[in-house]
């Protein structure tokens, strides 16, 4: 039995066509039961296939004449969602002629048109970007919010919560996952309103659902591995990913220097060498590649503009994975048994309705931004 087939932006990212056809084809030799929907230019597309015959025999193309650019804003990308590679890709999983997609193209508009035609699923105010980040334990970290909502209140993270652990049981394989908020500090007094009341909240919700609420963390604990999954704003989340990957750099290249300093260095590096390729391999993006606005009836997953053919494999081997495993059946089923309705007025700021920012204009909830 084959999975829905994957619609695959093929425009997207850094190096376009190329990287992304030959990620398809290497998630394809790996995992036979891949079908593709491959949109974009299709002459491009054709000639890409020629390259990867396994490919070419499990792939159909839906042409579309635009690109959406990097730079370019959510609210001029919406106006042509209709002949942009991304935006059909993303019409294809509304349609049923996909059951997800995968883009690593400008994520503010991926985020804009994505939520604009599939819709947030019911009892979701507004849809989470989450992330793998690589930690000293046995499983990566699920991080969200990374971007999508730079302003949450209480009622915003005990959803993120609900789907980060979700997400948690499908690509870590977790029972129980043990969920954090990001914090200041990790005392019960510290930090907003709005952290202190989605605690309360989470305490209950707990009882619930499979997650354990661990309380709060800070930023400098993220990743020793003693959590699964840890819920921020997006504003916060963001600049404590892009912290990290900087840290990540910063060791890699202070590596590469020590090493390279003296003769005695050299032989030094030599000796080492193992150890400073397992490092390289755990640090590497690419192995962690494929975020996903989790929160949708649907299911759209963002790749690094940057990630090489093996990054987007193992974008699209999250994105079958989630499929297969039924993700927004899950985070339904949780939602239901948590009883937002019930919880909602733990707390000083929870209104019983969306946020007004949660009712506003799509292209006002996304940040224009190409992360």
């Amino acid at each position: 039995m084959s999975l829905p087939r994957i619609a695959v932006d093929a425009m997207g990212g850094d190096e376009g066509v190329r990287v992304m056809v030959e990620g398809a084809a290497l998630a394809r030799r790996r995992h036979e039961r891949f079908q593709f929907l491959l949109v974009g230019d299709e002459t491009r597309i054709k000639l890409a296939l020629d390259r990867h015959p396994n490919l070419r025999a499990a792939a159909e193309i839906l042409h579309a004449p635009d690109v959406v650019s990097g730079d370019e804003k959510p609210t001029q990308a919406l106006r042509r969602s209709r002949t942009t590679s991304m935006g059909l890709a993303i019409n294809a999983v509304k349609q049923g002629d996909a059951g997800a997609a995968v883009s690593a193209g400008n994520t503010g508009a991926l985020m804009a048109m994505a939520k604009l035609a599939l819709r947030t699923m019911p009892g979701i105010d507004r849809p989470a970007l989450a992330g793998l980040v690589p930690t000293l334990g046995e499983h990566d970290l699920v991080m969200l919010d990374l971007g999508a909502n730079t302003d949450c209140d209480a009622r915003n993270l005990v959803q993120f919560a609900i789907m980060g652990a979700a997400y948690a049981r499908i690509v870590n394989g977790l029972e129980a996952p043990r969920v954090r908020l990001l914090n200041i500090g990790t005392e019960e007094t510290k930090g907003t309103d709005n952290l202190r009341d989605a605690a309360a909240m989470l305490k209950q919700a707990g009882e619930a659902v499979s997650f354990t609420f661990d309380g709060f963390t800070e930023a400098n604990t993220l990743s020793r591995g003693d959590f699964d999954v840890v819920v921020t704003d997006g504003f916060s989340g963001n600049i404590a990913l892009k912290a990290m990957e900087g840290a990540a750099r910063f060791v890699a290249d202070l590596l590469k220097r020590s090493f390279s300093s003296s003769i005695r260095s050299k032989v030094g590096f030599l000796i080492s060498k193992p150890a400073t390729e397992l490092l390289k391999h755990h640090l590497d993006p690419n192995n962690h590649n494929g975020a996903i606005f989790l929160g949708l009836n649907g299911i759209v997953v963002k790749s690094h503009g940057g990630a090489t053919a093996l990054g987007v494999a193992h974008a699209v081997a999250v994105t079958a994975r989630l499929l297969e495993e039924n993700l927004t059946t899950r985070i339904a089923a949780d939602l239901a048994n948590v009883g937002m309705e019930t919880i909602r007025n733990t707390g000083r700021n929870l209104a019983p309705a969306a946020s007004a920012a949660a009712a506003a204009p799509v292209a006002g909830i996304v940040a224009e931004k190409n992360a």
